[in-house]
């Protein structure tokens, strides 16, 4: 399915956006997945233990072009975007509603900035004065490196890249500032151990 910009822009979502998740196994040997798989698997896995309610966001489009290959099924083969989208998830958990987005980069040294949008740091910001819990979770996939980044870290370096400075985070900065979330078991990126550290 290929979802079309206003500016003209096409995007092809992910078949983990369509297809259907079975909730099975958690274990650290479960590997070639994508970080929304993985996110996934921690939020069924949370929701099983009664630990927090978090979903990914469903992506708010307009339906242009459908077929029909056969009666009982329908595939959408054009569509635009109708707002643009702000975060990949929100939920609660212990009484806080949390907002995040995550992020990959294969780069082994920094994150480019360039793939956080401004109208997602402005939404963050929004939710925060609300006393809403925000943060990014970032994938370092070349070194299987994971990161929850509070949202004042994230302000910082946004702020810096708008006066002149560097547009990435390196990774020195990351492991000063942001929590590491270690891969383990039950379920593999447990990211909510990383949260606690932040909440008020």
């Amino acid at each position: 399915m290929a979802i079309r910009y206003p500016n003209g822009k096409k995007y092809t979502p992910p078949t983990s956006e369509v297809k259907k998740r079975s909730i099975k196994d958690y274990s650290f040997s479960n590997r070639g997945k994508t970080l929304e798989d993985e996110i996934d698997e921690a939020n069924d896995f949370y929701l099983q233990q009664q630990l927090a309610v978090i979903h990914k966001k469903p992506v708010p489009i307009q339906i242009v072009k459908v077929e029909y290959p056969s009666r009982s099924a329908a595939v959408i083969r054009e569509a635009y975007f109708r707002t643009p989208s702000t975060t990949d998830y929100n939920g609660i958990y212990d009484g806080y509603h949390i907002d995040f987005d995550a992020k990959e980069t294969e780069s082994k040294t920094s994150f480019p900035l360039k793939n956080v949008h401004p109208h997602q740091v402005d939404h963050m910001a929004v939710v925060a004065k609300q006393q809403g819990i925000c943060f990014l979770l970032i994938r370092f996939s070349s070194i299987e490196r994971y990161f929850v980044v509070p949202l004042e870290m994230l302000q910082n370096a946004w702020g810096r890249m708008l006066t002149g400075g560097r547009k990435s985070i390196p990774l020195s900065e990351f492991e000063e500032q942001a929590i590491e979330v270690t891969p383990s078991y039950g379920p593999r990126i447990d990211y909510l151990q990383a949260v606690r550290q932040i909440l008020p």
